[in-house]
């Protein structure tokens, strides 16, 4: 067994522990209780977890209505997404290594603090053996301290835990100097927020268990069964849009994405609507469940920012930038590459950066 195996194994193991799974591959009550302290915080008001502060996340407003970067049809090939207005909102501002106003007032006070998860498998999620938050988004988080700090430590960053639907309203009201949450770059969510150019590419799919799934694809096998995603995800808009709503699932919309995975596990959702990368690493936590198809969507990955902060989109770009010649490939080997390897169908590698200027 090579080192990275043995690795894999281990953070395989240590993250299934808290998910004790009984006979038939139901989870028992004590996943439930594991995913409402990790999703909602210590109170279990909804109030996100805090690495460092205790600052609360409000609820922000509406979002303005879009076209989902679906396929004409469940099924077909997908396409990216075009704004009505004809713009594609993965272009970003170029590159630039300049201190602005937002960069200079993140080197004033000396910390990031940045939006993440920890319920996400390799992406962002609590060791529970080191209690330290690791994956794919968090190497990233670092690699932007970096640049902007001279370092990375544990001192320099504070990661601020959030459920999907708090994403936009975090960055609005402040509590956070950008988010890092596997989120996707669309028409709606620039008109919010800023996005970096993108950092990783992935598409709705399904994932159900392996040996009582009762939905087949995006189709009739769908009708009167559970379905459950995150509230205020891509899964979400996805199926209220007609065309999939005409499929007749009953919608099961939960806080966060992990939240399904326990849904499936007790036998509370029959299929959990998600990114192909998120979904592959609930597949990779617990072996009971499986991805399947092909993705719906075509959903870029950016780091979100606010819609002021022009310089620090900027800095973001420019590393980035780096990132995608030295880092990328590294991180996506370390925590992606065995259970990726087939969901896109084609050689790993970051999106090319797209500019508007």
């Amino acid at each position: 067994m090579t080192a990275r195996d043995s690795e894999r194994a281990r953070r395989q193991e240590s993250y299934r522990k808290p998910w004790a799974v009984a006979a038939g591959g139901l989870a028992v009550t004590a996943a439930v209780l594991v995913s409402t302290v990790l999703s909602t915080g210590p109170t279990g008001t909804g109030v996100p977890a805090d690495t460092a502060g205790t600052g609360e996340v409000h609820s922000g407003t509406g979002v303005t209505p879009g076209r989902p970067a679906s396929a004409s049809e469940p099924g077909a090939e997908p396409e990216p997404e075009k704004c009505e207005d004809g713009r594609n909102p993965a272009e970003s501002l170029k590159p630039s290594g300049a201190s602005g106003e937002a960069v200079e007032r993140i080197k004033k006070k000396g910390k990031l603090v940045v939006g993440v998860d920890q319920n996400s498998y390799l992406w962002g999620y609590r060791d529970p053996t080191t209690g330290t938050i690791e994956g794919f988004d968090i190497d990233l988080v670092k690699a932007i301290a970096r640049d902007l700090l001279g370092d990375d430590g544990p001192d320099r960053i504070t990661y601020r835990t959030i459920p999907t639907d708090q994403r936009i309203p975090a960055i609005r009201n402040g509590e956070v100097d950008m988010v890092v949450r596997t989120m996707t770059i669309n028409c709606e969510r620039i008109e919010q927020v800023a996005f970096s150019t993108a950092y990783f590419e992935a598409g709705q799919q399904l994932v159900v268990p392996k040996k009582r799934a009762r939905v087949k694809g995006f189709d009739s096998s769908m009708r009167g069964k559970r379905v459950c995603y995150a509230s205020g995800s891509t899964a979400e808009k996805m199926m209220k849009s007609p065309r999939y709503a005409a499929l007749g699932a009953e919608p099961v919309v939960v806080p966060n994405q992990l939240d399904c995975l326990v849904r499936l596990q007790l036998g509370e959702a029959d299929a959990t609507v998600t990114d192909s990368a998120l979904g592959a690493g609930q597949a990779a936590q617990d072996p009971a469940v499986e991805l399947i198809g092909e993705p719906e969507t075509v959903e870029p990955y950016g780091v979100a920012m606010n819609l002021e902060d022009k310089d620090l989109v900027r800095r973001v770009n420019k590393v980035l930038k780096d990132f995608r010649k030295d880092g990328w490939k590294s991180s996506y080997d370390r925590w992606l590459a065995d259970d990726m390897m087939g969901t896109e169908g084609k050689k790993p590698a970051p999106p090319e950066p797209l500019y508007r200027d």
